[in-house]
This record gives C-alpha cells, sequence and structure tokens, in this order.
C-alpha cells in the first residue's frame, strides 16, 4: 500500500475538498482522484460519497480513518527522527543538580548511551541557576534542574520525588502510628536546604506551632544531611531518591504525618527551544520507564 495514497486519503477528508488537497499537496486534481481510486482498489470499497461538490466519508471510510491517521503521524514521527539522527552531534553536555547527578544520572546515563552509542557524554554538576545561565550560553546542551520558569526555555516536568521525615533505626518515632508535628519541632533536627519554594512548603510545615522547629544542624546537600541522621545527630526531611538503599537496608526509616502530604521535589528537564529534543524525548521516555 502507497503511503501517499494513504496520504491524499486523510488530507481529502481534512479538507473537505479534493481541490484544496490538492493544492496543498502541490499536485493536480486528477492526480489526487487517481490516488484514491487506487486505495479504494487496494481496499476493495468505497471511501468517499460524492453529492454534487460536497464529499462525505462512506461508513468504510470512518472506519479506515484513524487507521490512516495513525500511519501517517508514524511515518511522519520516523521520518523525523531519521532526520534528526543524520545530525546527532559528537558530544552531548548534559547539566544537573546534585541530587540528579548523584541519584538519577547513573541510571539514566547507560541507558542513554545505549540507544545513541556514537555520542560522547560530558556532565556538569551545579545549582538550578548557574545550569540555566550555562544553557543561555550554550555552555551545556540540555539540564536537569529545580522548577523554574523561562520565556525563552522549554521545561518537561521529569520527576517528582516525595518529600518525608527520615529518622534512624530505633528512634522512638518508629514505635508510633501517628506522630504530631509538635513532637516533631521538638527534635533535634538537621535541615537539608536546598533554596527552592519545594523547601519553603516544608518550612511552612511548621508555622501554626507556638515555637519554631529545633534546627540544629543547617547543610546545603543531602549527603551531609543523610550521614547526621546516620551518626544519630538529629532526624531530617530529605528526598526518597537518597535514601532509598538506606531504606532497604532499615537503617532509616520514613515517618507519614498528614501535614507533609503532597510536597515533593520537583526535577525538570530544560532546553534552548527545540534543539537537541530527540535526546530530550529519549530522556524522558527513559525516566518514564525507570521512575514511573
Amino acid at each position: 500500500m502507497n503511503i501517499e495514497n494513504i496520504e491524499a486519503f486523510v488530507y481529502v477528508n481534512h479538507y473537505g475538498s479534493f481541490n484544496r488537497a490538492a493544492e496543498v499537496l502541490f499536485l493536480s486534481q486528477p492526480s489526487v482522484t487517481a490516488r484514491i481510486q487506487t486505495l479504494e482498489r487496494e481496499l476493495d470499497c468505497k471511501l468517499f460519497d460524492r453529492l454534487g461538490k460536497q464529499i462525505a466519508l462512506t461508513e468504510k471510510g470512518k472506519q479506515f480513518l484513524p487507521y490512516a491517521q495513525q500511519i501517517m503521524q508514524t511515518f511522519q514521527k520516523g521520518k523525523l527522527h531519521m532526520q534528526q539522527r543524520k545530525t546527532i552531534p559528537h558530544e552531548l553536555r548534559i547539566g544537573a543538580t546534585v541530587s540528579v547527578s548523584n541519584y538519577l544520572i547513573p541510571s539514566l546515563l547507560p541507558r542513554l548511551k545505549q540507544r545513541f552509542p556514537e555520542i560522547h557524554i560530558k556532565l556538569t554538576t551545579a545549582g538550578t541557576d548557574d545550569l540555566v545561565n550555562k544553557l543561555m550560553g550554550k555552555e551545556v546542551d540540555l539540564a536537569f534542574v529545580r522548577k523554574v520558569a523561562h520565556p525563552t526555555l522549554i521545561s518537561y516536568k521529569f520527576f517528582e520525588d516525595p518529600i518525608k521525615l527520615y529518622v534512624y533505626e530505633g528512634h522512638p518515632f518508629t514505635r508510633k502510628a501517628a506522630v504530631p508535628i509538635e513532637e516533631i519541632s521538638g527534635q533535634p533536627l538537621v535541615f537539608f536546604e536546598c533554596g527552592s519554594l519545594d523547601w519553603m512548603r516544608v518550612h511552612r510545615v511548621f508555622d501554626s506551632l507556638d515555637r519554631q522547629p529545633n534546627i540544629e544542624y543547617l547543610v546545603d546537600n543531602s549527603e551531609s544531611a543523610k550521614k547526621l541522621v546516620l551518626e544519630r545527630a538529629g532526624i531530617c526531611f530529605l528526598p526518597g531518591q537518597c535514601v532509598e538503599e538506606e531504606v532497604r537496608g532499615q537503617r532509616l526509616f520514613p515517618i507519614e504525618f498528614e501535614e507533609m502530604n503532597g510536597i515533593t521535589l520537583q526535577t525538570n528537564l530544560i532546553t534552548r527551544g527545540g534543539e537537541h529534543s530527540l535526546f530530550a524525548e529519549s530522556l524522558l521516555e527513559i525516566g518514564r520507564t525507570l521512575f514511573g
């Protein structure tokens, strides 16, 4: 079956006219008619009813239309994919925040490399603001950052990591079915602060209390915060990805309480306009497979 015949069918239906479809396809009207007639012979059915100057899909035409549209979409997507592959760069420069570099990148990059074995990948780790500037300055090709809004960048939601309270083995909270926020406030807290709106929401959890939370350690990276909790220096709010191994090994324990429901650390993938869309789409697809 000729793809051009299916294309003519989709265009005639869309524009409601053989003449208009011919103009858009840069063909003569008889050529479009011939393509439709050939397709009808191949399908052994009539696709259009001609009512004077008007045309309408037959019942068989209506049944075939979604399949024809899907064939055209798949063809166009494949064509674009092949055209993009012709211009695949030798090197892909990826920027990422510290937490993404530590906990997501090790799973992502080998799978990206499997899809594009010819590329070399250069990873730059920095804060969100710095990465946005590097992307704008064409120092990186795409970047994983905290949620940002920028008029000239395209941002894709990549991953949401629930933020929970984690305590060490043997902590009294592990023996309680429910922990009131007042008790949490009185505990020695290690506070991992990365300056995003997500962490502002964690601070606001304590706004209704008479006394401020007992923050004994304020640190700027999750690994230090996690290790302080493992050393029993305090308890800490952390994103789930950074403590997966410790939770599996029952060295750290998540504590659920209502005030923290829905608070997550959001990671976005940002690009300059439509640049490197092939890599962005691949990373998004890999992310959905790995992280849901």
